[in-house]
């Protein structure tokens, strides 16, 4: 009797155990994934090797500064990343962990790193620790006094001689010994690493740049201000031949945690509040130390009237020049789109390429070619229309100029963007509109525009925010000005980030923490217009979906 066949049936070979008819059963072979080919793996060793290297070269100054948590985080990462393409495991992993990577290295530890400053007193003269301060009063009071040791002085660099690190090179006239001394200290150099003239000056050293006399008279103020801590008081310089080491008249008394001044009897106590050592009557030295300083940042912007009066004026204005180079820009680009659009027009490649020019342009060149423009003497505005306008010496017409500016910088991205959603959206709406009575506006109205925010809503508010913080546009023509004679910080077209800038980093210094607090305040405010926006969007992608 013949068995009877079928699919998924079992038949007997000849010679063979049975076979299963149908589609084969997926073998192990299949199963696994396509072989590596041989430049595939050189490349994964060189990346791989790349990255070990990296994660070595950045152990040493981890283990040297104690950060022993940054260390294990690299450890722990190095090796992951090892055993995440060592294997054949975890294929969306392999090309979802770059991309977190970048994003956590250039996103969310810049925001957590800022975030933290704005809670710290983080400027020019709270740099350190308390201990460095000491170091550096210490080092700053350091007096020539009678029988200071002097020695024989050679102007050197470890780099180049125009930029790189100053470095004394000193010869002790007593023992004929040479030492190198920066601001981490002095220390002795072989003799064999180093050339000395009979009187003690040295003509090269092995891993220095000897720097001549043109060189040196370059960096004059630097090699003044220089000084090498020593065991004894401080290596200073006089002139470019001669150094001595001095003696520091404020040092640091461990049982009344103070400074004092040992030719005046003053005494500064350390207040870990400021981070700064203060005398009775309120004075501060000038070198203290970083300390957390909670909301002080905050409620310094909120409550200073030196800052608040213009922070809360330049944020009016702030709004008002982002919304205007948002919305004149979109105007006039998606007016200029709209026309090249119509089947009617003639020429329309050439009008768009003259059209983009100046999107073509460098930003920061143009900016200062429409900054001579707006002269008032010689600039092409007012000699081309006869005009007479002092445009950036009033508030308002400085205010008219930049806008005028950005108008012309920013609508050809507007009109790209533009012309690309015009051409996504059918015709055949429009054409209907047409056939049941609608006027050309109200068309527009009615479909086209609708249909051109949903498209455009995402990249206009990516433009408001750029422009909320567009510093260039301010910086390369107005400078923030014109300025009021009692308030010479805070200018008429000043946006928040430029004062935020000649607050933070005026005369008075770098203020880190300041910036950082008033930088978490526009994140603020961005965030927050744009969280609006997007939802706003998406109610309007839903009406017309």
């Amino acid at each position: 009797m013949r068995t009877p066949s079928g699919p998924g049936s079992a038949q007997q070979a000849p010679g063979r155990g049975p076979v299963r008819s149908g589609p084969p059963e997926t073998t192990r072979t299949a199963r696994q994934h396509a072989p590596i080919t041989a430049t595939g793996l050189i490349v994964k060793v060189i990346l791989l090797g790349l990255v070990a290297g990296i994660a070595i070269w950045a152990a040493f100054p981890l283990i040297a500064a104690r950060l022993w948590v940054g260390l294990a985080v690299l450890v722990v990462t190095t090796v992951g990343l090892g055993y995440l393409y060592l294997t054949r495991r975890h294929i969306p992993a392999k090309y979802l962990v770059p991309g977190t990577i970048f994003l956590i290295a250039f996103q969310v530890f810049p925001v957590l790193y800022t975030a933290s400053t704005a809670f710290t007193n983080f400027g020019d003269g709270h740099r350190g620790s308390k201990d460095d301060a000491i170091v550096a009063i210490g080092s700053s009071s350091v007096k020539q006094v009678p029988g200071s040791a002097e020695y024989t002085l050679t102007i050197a660099t470890t780099g180049d001689p125009a930029t790189g690190p100053l470095v004394f090179l000193v010869t002790d006239p007593s023992t004929g010994t040479v030492s190198a001394g920066d601001t981490a200290g002095l220390r002795p150099l072989d003799a064999a690493d180093v050339t000395v003239t009979p009187a003690g000056k040295v003509t090269a050293a092995q891993g220095y740049t000897v720097l001549n006399v043109g060189q040196a008279s370059v960096r004059s103020q630097e090699i003044t201000d220089l000084v090498v801590p020593t065991p004894g008081g401080a290596l200073r310089s006089t002139g470019l031949s001669r150094a001595y080491e001095g003696k520091a008249i404020r040092a640091y008394d461990r049982s009344c945690d103070c400074i004092t001044d040992s030719e005046t009897g003053r005494t500064w106590t350390a207040d870990g509040t400021v981070g700064a050592f203060v005398a009775a009557d309120g004075e501060r030295l000038a070198q203290g130390w970083q300390v957390g300083v909670g909301l002080k940042n905050f409620a310094r912007v909120l409550t200073d009237p030196n800052i608040s009066g213009p922070f809360f004026g330049t944020l009016l204005w702030n709004f008002a020049f982002a919304i205007g180079s948002t919305g004149f820009t979109f105007g006039l680009g998606m007016a200029i789109a709209l026309a090249l659009h119509s089947p009617r027009m003639r020429g329309t490649n050439i009008y768009r390429v003259l059209l983009i020019l100046p999107y073509a342009m460098p930003s920061f060149a143009m900016l200062l070619v429409w900054r001579d423009m707006f002269n008032t003497d010689f600039g092409l505005i007012n000699n081309l229309f006869g005009l007479g306008v002092d445009w950036f010496g009033e508030a308002w017409s400085a205010r008219v100029a930049v806008l005028l500016v950005q108008l012309w910088l920013g609508y050809p991205y507007m009109f790209l963007v533009a012309t690309g959603a015009l051409q996504a959206i059918p015709r055949e709406l429009t054409e209907a509109t047409s056939v049941d009575g609608a006027s050309p506006w109200q068309s527009f109205r009615a479909v086209t525009l609708p249909l051109l925010l949903v498209a455009l809503s995402p990249l206009l508010i990516a433009s408001f925010a750029f422009n909320f913080n567009n510093i260039n546009a301010i910086w390369f023509t107005t400078e923030g000005g014109p300025f009021a004679p009692d308030n010479p910080t805070n200018g008429a077209t000043d946006l928040l980030i430029t004062y935020t800038y000649r607050l933070a980093f005026g005369a008075q210094g770098a203020e880190f923490g300041l910036a950082a607090a008033v930088s978490i305040f526009i994140f603020a405010i961005v965030a927050t217009v744009s969280a609006i926006s997007f939802r706003r969007t998406r109610q309007q992608e839903e009406v017309y979906s």
